[in-house]
């Protein structure tokens, strides 16, 4: 098996990173480093946040065998340089690290992909688990929150890269579907009059400047992915009297895609009533204009959240008689006044309210009821990622996260399930009518071999 140096043999301290990530012919087959190895063996402690170039380092371990790897090469060059030089670790005759890396986490990147995929407004990893499930290979993945980060890597192996509205669109690896569940913000329509006085263009991707929507824009317009879907609270119909709606849809179709959106509620999918927009797109370069996509219709029988509980909660979730006092006066104060507002005592046998990123604070809109002579109590973590449709293996303690880091991770989370379905339905459509080959084609670079991610 030949050997794939993470760094181009220039110099004696990069010859000595070379001879630490090369595989001997006559030792790969014995030994393989896990990646847990190689973190204990660099220290790298991502309870305290990641460092400077560890995204790159992780996505070049996770890419190597691709064209992709080229994306991450250098800063993952620094990265590795500086750690060695940092613990003295070259001196170590005895030290060596092979890739591939035996990936021990939860959910390792798929091996014979079939598709490629991007992962922007990431989050805790919602959209990869059911994109992944499917055989997609992630090449590239943003998130900002650094709490929400330690989660993903702990879960897939990778760090995601911060601020997207940091990162050049040149720089993200070609992709095959575009994934985010970009954060809502209000569009602002001002100052077109000014940027035609400056001679400007201001289409419908230039209103969405200064939104994290113009981010997806860009991407999409520069890597022009087969399809996307995004996701986002049911409310983004009718922002701004349906304005804010509207200009995303047609920033959309301006960039030559096919575009479906359908509100669904979670409630068939997990035992809570949340209601979400999905954005579905598809390139006409690949499609044809007369295809209809459809969003998948489900069962109808809903879930319980008893179901989703655990036998032996810890008590610290039982409120106080301190709190359940005060939300209980709360909502008498608001009801006496006419309005709604109070604490959410759950049905079991029904489902809960949505869960929020809010939750935190006292987990009022969804309280578990202990029966007579008890105060109620929060959901606990793992219940939110039950509640959530994640699966049990996906690891969320003794990572450096917190319970109130949890509740927001998961309450500003998509319901994997759903996702899941649509995840089905879109990759169904794709490989029953996508063009194999784009309406105008460019020349591929031999560089590319894999999936064709680089110009």
């Amino acid at each position: 098996m030949t050997s794939i140096p993470l760094v181009s043999q220039r110099d004696s301290r990069t010859l000595r990173i070379v001879k630490l990530f090369s595989i001997p012919t006559k030792m790969a087959k014995k030994k393989s480093a896990t990646y847990t190895s190689v973190k204990k063996r660099l220290q790298i402690n991502m309870e305290k946040g990641a460092d400077d170039n560890l995204s790159d380092f992780t996505h070049y371990l996770q890419c190597h065998t691709n064209g992709v790897s080229l994306c991450f090469e250098k800063p993952a060059q620094k990265y590795l340089s500086n750690r060695i030089h940092t613990l003295n670790l070259a001196e170590e005759p005895d030290f060596q690290y092979f890739l591939p890396i035996k990936w021990d986490v939860p959910f390792p990147p798929v091996t014979n992909p079939k598709f490629t995929f991007i992962d922007l407004f990431a989050g805790i990893g919602g959209f990869r688990l059911a994109f992944q499930k499917l055989k997609g290979k992630c090449v590239f993945t943003s998130e900002w929150d650094k709490n929400a980060q330690k989660t993903y890597e702990a879960n897939f192996g990778e760090v995601p890269f911060g601020d997207i509205t940091a990162i050049n669109e040149k720089q993200i690896p070609k992709h095959e579907i575009l994934l985010g569940g970009f954060p809502c913000q209000p569009f602002s329509l001002a100052g077109v009059s000014k940027k035609n006085s400056l001679g400007r263009d201001h289409g419908f991707a230039d209103k969405t400047q200064g939104t994290l929507f113009y981010d997806i824009v860009r991407i999409l317009k520069e890597r022009r992915p087969k399809a996307f879907l995004l996701e986002n609270v049911k409310n983004l119909r009718s922002h701004d009297k349906g304005q804010t709606f509207k200009i995303i849809i047609e920033a959309l179709k301006e960039l030559n895609y096919l575009v479906f959106d359908q509100i669904i509620d979670a409630r068939h999918y997990v035992p809570q009533h949340r209601e979400r927009i999905f954005i579905a797109g598809f390139n006409k370069e690949y499609f044809s204009e007369s295809l209809v996509f459809t969003f998948p219709k489900p069962d109808e029988k809903e879930m319980k959240v008893k179901d989703i509980l655990e036998n032996t909660p810890d008590p610290k979730y039982t409120l106080s008689n301190h709190l359940w006092k005060y939300l209980q006066d709360y909502a008498k104060k608001h009801q006496e006044k006419g309005n709604g507002f109070g604490f959410g005592l759950a049905d079991l046998n029904k489902v809960t309210r949505t869960l929020s990123a809010r939750y935190h604070k006292d987990g009022s809109e969804i309280l578990i009821p202990q029966g007579k002579g008890e105060n109620p109590r929060r959901l606990s973590p793992e219940e939110c990622r039950a509640l959530m449709g994640y699966p049990d293996d996906f690891i969320i303690r003794n990572i450096g996260v917190s319970d109130t880091q949890l509740y927001r991770q998961f309450g500003n989370s998509v319901a994997v399930p759903v996702v899941s379905a649509i995840a089905r339905q879109m990759i169904s459509f794709i490989d029953k009518n996508c063009k194999s080959e784009p309406k105008e084609s460019k020349p591929v670079s031999k560089s590319a071999v894999a999936f064709n991610v680089l110009d």
